[in-house]
């Protein structure tokens, strides 16, 4: 196959940095307006480098310019933790009768679970992932850019 492609299947590896796998895959965990993904655009070749990428309504592309591929971020995580909602931190709290429930606690509480949630992540970030598309599924390595991003706090 060439070395610059439409067809996918060409693509070998892709790089993608930690913060943008745990960004995106937050974000649709915690947000239900906009939905987050890894895109990778083409033309495809053997290394390619893959972005975060918030799907508007109204992205389109229309041929002959091939379409990007959109990969759910959490297919990059190997059995991605639940992420730890601020209604289920407060009740967690309010379930202790030694803790006085108050905002300034339920904050703290709430940022260090998700500091730990992404740590979580980041520990479980996979080697490889699958690719889709036209042609297919199409397996290709992962290689994860920057894992110490700061996402922890």
């Amino acid at each position: 196959m060439p070395s610059h492609s439409d067809d996918y299947r060409v693509v070998r590896s892709i790089a993608v940095t930690a913060s943008d796998v745990v960004m995106a895959y937050e974000a649709n965990q915690s947000r239900r307006d906009q939905r987050a993904v890894i895109r990778l655009t083409p033309p495809f070749n053997g290394r390619m480098r893959a972005r975060l990428h918030l799907v508007r309504e109204g992205d389109a592309y229309q041929p002959p310019v091939p379409a990007p591929l959109h990969i759910d971020p959490e297919a990059f995580i190997d059995a991605a933790p639940p992420y730890p909602h601020a209604e289920d931190t407060e009740a967690a709290i309010r379930a202790e009768s030694d803790t006085q429930y108050t905002v300034e606690a339920h904050y703290e509480r709430h940022r260090s679970a998700v500091s730990a949630w992404r740590e979580a992540v980041l520990s479980r970030l996979s080697k490889t992932v699958t690719l889709a598309g036209r042609h297919g599924q199409h397996t290709v390595d992962v290689k994860v850019l920057g894992n110490d991003s700061g996402l922890s706090k």
